[in-house]
């Protein structure tokens, strides 16, 4: 399979329909609620001088995030929360988006079950029992795993919290994807009220300027529409917004072709919470608009991208540095189409810690 790299023929302003949904004002409230948590704090900005030829890169790294470890951490609770106690919670997960679920479901007092099929590190599983939820192993994907989740929702009455979005069933995947926002929000505000420098090492920190450059990557789609629908907002039309994912599940740029959401044949990465075959209807909806570019990479220029930014000092996982992957990958002729240079200010999202062994 060829890596892709597809510049957006669809790409039109942001609209006050897509401001319903998804930007800032939504920011601040899912931002409002996480304030009184006790373990919320923003999360540090790690800037990189020079990376990829660019004047600086900014790493927002969610690697610490509530202590779970993942951007994750903001979407599945808020939906919890906002969907409040009483019947048990179930949803599907590669990891991370059950951890948030299950940690909200135990604030709010709720059983959760979390589906995971039999190709997540056990490492995941253990620290979902650890935050009371029950863990049942189904199918040989995710795919499956979220076939068993939908069946038992409807068998018992449970509440599905899922971070996709297909016709139907929208309004808690578009809350999971509003608790993203609050990553982006931290740069503009890292908890001050005032903005502040962008800020290298340990400590919060927020970008002085408005990046340029935006890489997102994506699996079905919600961060990077998050991502997308926050950034027209704040930054209007200027950053250039690039969705990357991996070579083996093209779900977005494929729906970005075809101009509907479309399923790819399965391939084969090692980027398992990126592995989606098919996208978020509200995430393709907002992308196929939003976005200036759609790339793939492969697992091995994760793998080096992670092994770069750890030697700056930022340690993610591989899928966590698809974004870095993306920005590295990008050929001549697309850097200049998109106006990658020198005095380019790119944001990337660190999204999660490197993955424990099985």
């Amino acid at each position: 399979m060829a890596i892709m790299e597809y510049l957006n023929p669809g790409r039109a302003p942001y609209t006050a329909q897509d401001r319903a949904l998804i930007g800032t004002e939504h920011a601040r409230q899912a931002r409002a609620h996480f304030a009184g948590h006790p373990a919320y704090r923003p999360t540090p900005v790690h800037t990189i001088p020079g990376l990829a030829g660019t004047q600086a890169v900014y790493v927002k790294d969610e690697s610490g995030r509530m202590g779970l470890g993942s951007f994750k951490a903001l979407g599945g609770a808020y939906a919890v929360h906002r969907l409040g106690g009483g019947t048990p919670f179930v949803c599907a997960s590669a990891g991370n988006h059950g951890i948030s679920v299950a940690s909200g479901a135990r604030e709010v007092g709720t059983a959760c079950v979390v589906y995971l099929s039999h190709g997540v590190p056990e490492a995941f599983a253990r620290r979902l029992r650890a935050l009371g939820a029950e863990v049942r192993r189904s199918g040989d994907d995710y795919e499956a795993s979220m076939a068993a989740a939908q069946q038992a929702a409807q068998e018992h009455g449970w509440r599905l919290v899922a971070d996709s979005s297909w016709d139907g069933y929208t309004d808690v995947p578009l809350d999971v994807m509003r608790g993203y926002t609050v990553l982006f929000d931290e740069l503009t505000d890292p908890g001050t009220g005032a903005d502040a420098g962008a800020h290298a090492g340990n400590g919060p920190g927020a970008v002085l300027e408005p990046p340029t450059h935006v890489f997102a990557q994506a699996g079905v789609g919600g961060l990077a529409a998050a991502a997308a629908g926050y950034v027209r907002d704040r930054w209007g039309e200027q950053p250039k917004i690039v969705i990357v994912e991996p070579e083996g599940s093209p779900c977005l740029i494929e729906s970005a072709r075809a101009g509907r959401p479309v399923r790819v044949q399965a391939g084969r990465t090692t980027l398992g919470r990126l592995d989606c075959p098919e996208p978020s209807l509200i995430a393709h909806r907002l992308l196929a608009h939003l976005a200036d570019l759609y790339m793939t990479i492969t697992d091995d220029q994760a793998a080096a991208a992670a092994h770069r930014l750890a030697g700056h000092g930022v340690a993610l996982s591989e899928c966590g540095a698809a974004g870095a992957a993306g920005l590295l990958a990008l050929s001549p002729a697309t850097r200049a189409a998109i106006g990658l240079g020198s005095d380019s200010r790119v944001l990337l999202v660190g999204t999660e810690r490197p993955v424990e062994p099985k």
